[in-house]
């Protein structure tokens, strides 16, 4: 019978094996868990970080185009500055 895992175990395993570098085997084992559940957690972790890489990376194109136009507009204000002393 499936019996939910709490959150406070999950995290826990999860943390032994990016932090202290055990596998998920291991770690499941130790946990009393199955190991295809824990390759199921770190699973949607993973798409989870892809996600936010592929908004960071959307945000620092997005950034880039910014600055390039306030510093555009800088150079506008400059020009525009010394033409009417």
């Amino acid at each position: 019978m499936f019996k939910p895992i709490p959150k406070e175990i999950r995290d826990q395993i999860l943390s032994r094996i990016k932090n202290d570098g055990i596998t998920a085997h291991q770690a499941a084992n130790d946990a009393g868990v199955s190991p295809k559940t824990v390759y199921g957690w770190l699973a949607k972790e993973s798409k989870a970080s892809n996600c936010n890489l592929l908004e960071l990376s959307r945000l620092k194109r997005e950034n880039q185009a910014l600055c390039e136009i306030i510093g555009e507009l800088s150079l506008e204000i400059k020009r525009a500055k010394r033409g009417r002393s």
